[in-house]
């Protein structure tokens, strides 16, 4: 097995706090990292380094891990311009839109959905993207949402059951029809194909009520709670988070003083989304308060057609530190060590010896760049998994 050692970096972003710096973010300078197949070997001073096979030059640049993006709407089809075009111009969002979206990718080939699936994520990982989790919710069948989930499981580990996404179009009248469909055939039909179950939890969408009997009937199928919670309003979706030990309440745009004590007294992350936000002229979430909680918070793209048409995770690092109260070093530790925590993983958003080789390189001497220079592509070189991909 060949070893590499990626030498003159000017900062090397670790994210373990125990190397470098101390900071959370355990920053080496003059750093290198050697990776031997697909793991991390070693990492620390250049002057250091052992020797090896091979050699780059990261050329007085910096290196962080991989972006996590733990929160993506990939498997659709269609487009949503006009109503993107209608918001800008005074429209408020509502979850309605999404079934604009489910015709579409009903109406879609398997290789269509393919198609559309693996040009989003080579664009995310051009971008740094290294390790992503993606979603159903467009089908509303249990046909439609069974091969979402077996097109996105042939791409990533990391698959959500969404069929609580809105109420399906063919039962509006009778809600608790749909659920029963969601808790039952659809879930039986899905479940061989996900690790995580979701819903959107929103005036809307599903209640409180039923979001706990759809996560509770996917915990029973093996599959482990994340929930869209509080995007839009004041709701019940943090605390039940909470309750049922999901790993991720995600957009948490709208908390009580109760909500973020619920999530900083459990192990739910609270992932924000700021692309939402963004995209829709809404309220910003208060990363701050939720930071000085002492929250774990991860960052993702919420990528989708609807509400947050962006593959960048570079891009929602600016938005935070810009609009969240986040710095830039929270910005970056909460887009990978904090999307890591999100999906349960300890071997991807660290960069220390054991951890997956999942590298991002910029074409700038420091991490910090990612929000000093919001819109430049500062992505120069990714690798995954010890292979050099961009």
């Amino acid at each position: 097995m060949s070893s590499t050692v990626i030498s003159n970096i000017a900062t090397l972003v670790t994210n373990d706090p125990s190397l470098g710096d101390n900071s959370p973010l355990g920053l080496v300078q003059d750093a290198a990292v050697v990776i031997e197949g697909d793991r991390v070997v070693w990492t620390g001073e250049s002057s250091k380094a052992p020797a090896t096979d091979n050699r780059v030059d990261a050329g007085g640049r910096a290196v962080l891990p991989g972006f996590v993006d733990s929160h993506s709407h990939l498997v659709f089809a269609g487009d949503r311009t006009q109503e993107f075009n209608a918001r800008m111009s005074g429209r408020s969002y509502s979850a309605g839109g999404i079934r604009t979206t489910v015709a579409a990718t009903r109406a879609a080939t398997d290789a269509e959905l393919e198609a559309n699936l693996t040009r989003y994520l080579d664009e995310a990982l051009r971008q740094g993207t290294t390790t992503f989790e993606t979603k159903s919710g467009y089908g509303l069948t249990v046909q439609d949402e069974a091969r979402a989930l077996r097109i996105a499981a042939a791409h990533t580990d990391e698959v959500t059951y969404l069929g609580a996404h809105i109420v399906s179009p063919d039962l509006a009248d009778d809600p608790a029809a749909y659920v029963a469909l969601v808790t039952g055939e659809m879930l039986d039909a899905c479940a061989p194909y996900a690790r995580w179950i979701d819903v959107f939890c929103e005036k809307g969408a599903f209640d409180g009520d039923q979001a706990r009997a759809i996560l509770t009937a996917g915990k029973a199928k093996g599959l482990h709670p994340r929930i869209h919670a509080n995007q839009l309003s004041y709701g019940p979706g943090v605390r039940l988070a909470v309750e049922l030990d999901a790993a991720s309440a995600d957009h948490c745009t709208h908390l009580t003083d109760a909500d973020v004590d619920a999530l900083a007294s459990g192990n739910t992350v609270a992932t924000l989304l700021p692309g939402a936000e963004f995209s829709t002229r809404a309220e910003w979430p208060d990363a701050r308060r939720l930071l000085d909680a002492g929250v774990t918070v991860a960052l993702s793209t919420d990528c989708n057609p609807g509400s947050s048409f962006t593959s960048s995770v570079p891009f929602c690092i600016a938005l935070a530190v810009r609009d969240m109260g986040m710095t830039p070093d929270e910005a970056v530790w909460s887009a990978t060590a904090g999307g890591a925590a999100a999906l349960r993983r300890t071997d991807v958003g660290r960069i220390v010896p054991g951890a997956r080789a999942d590298l991002t390189l910029l074409d700038a001497p420091s991490h910090v760049h990612l929000a000093y220079r919001p819109g430049v592509p500062l992505v120069t070189g990714v690798w995954r998994r010890g292979e050099r991909v961009v």
